[in-house]
């Protein structure tokens, strides 16, 4: 099963895996068609893209399944997140929407205006969101038809220091945060993804970012899909904001594998 389209791609594994590496804001390409209403010059768009962008992290879930016994699938967004969040909800139910942060941004990370007042949202939302939201409930679906079940990694990095867009920035920042949901992340999950990052340094828990990626169709509904979100902190794999990773990505893609593996069989 392979899904592309210029906005996403699912780069398959072994079939025998039931692991997703998802990778949703590691890009920081804006298309053409998604740039009207942004109120920034480009100069400016640069910067957000710089703080707001998860930098390497799709080289990092390359690198760890390279390095896996058992090869994960990879479903790697190819639009940045100031296209479409592809990990938010596109209606009131989203808390982010009160910071601008609903699926199509209208504010920056320093909460001043991204997109022009009275954009209209539709047109992003049909064709970015709802796409790679169908492309990704395939994939889990797939998944869960090949081997029973499926367990998506959601991979993510945060800054050092709280943005102001943050709601919960007040709470601590370790090395690795691990995002949980109640009913998609067993223990065993978490134990997992706690022994294979210990050599990266603490791992904390839901902050400062809380829970993960289930697409609406499994949710709160198919005890069979494992989620969690691995939250890297950026200063322990790169130069922030925006710049280069360094010897950290080597290590962490090594512990990323280790949880692959621990999850595989």
């Amino acid at each position: 099963m392979t899904h592309a389209s210029a906005s996403f791609a699912l780069v398959p594994g072994a079939a025998a895996s039931p692991v997703i590496l998802h990778v949703p804001h590691s890009s920081r390409a804006v298309p053409a068609d998604a740039r009207p209403g942004i109120a920034l010059s480009d100069a400016e768009l640069e910067r957000e893209l710089d703080h707001m962008t998860d930098a390497h992290t799709a080289e990092l879930a390359e690198a760890a399944a390279g390095l896996a016994g058992r090869t994960p699938w990879r479903f790697v967004n190819r639009a940045s997140r100031l296209v479409v969040d592809p990990e938010r909800f596109p209606d009131e139910r989203e808390e982010m929407a009160a910071v601008g942060m609903g699926a199509v941004y209208t504010r920056t990370s320093h909460r001043e205006v991204l997109r022009a007042p009275g954009t209209d949202p539709g047109p992003l939302i049909e064709r970015y969101f709802r796409p790679y939201a169908r492309a990704m409930t395939e994939a889990v679906a797939d998944r869960l038809a090949a081997t029973g079940r499926a367990v998506i990694i959601d991979v993510h990095s945060y800054p050092s220091e709280p943005l102001p867009y943050e709601l919960h920035g007040d709470g601590p920042r370790p090395p690795v945060c691990l995002g949980t949901d109640r009913f998609h992340t067993p223990p065993a999950l978490l134990a997992a993804a706690r022994k294979a990052f210990a050599p990266c340094g603490e791992t904390g828990l839901d902050s400062p970012f809380a829970g993960t990626y289930v697409p609406l169709d499994f949710y709160g509904r198919r005890a069979e899909v494992g989620a969690l979100m691995v939250e890297i902190r950026r200063d322990t794999y790169m130069t922030e904001p925006g710049g280069p990773a360094g010897p950290g990505l080597s290590r962490l893609a090594a512990s990323l594998a280790t949880l692959v593996d621990a999850v595989s069989d």
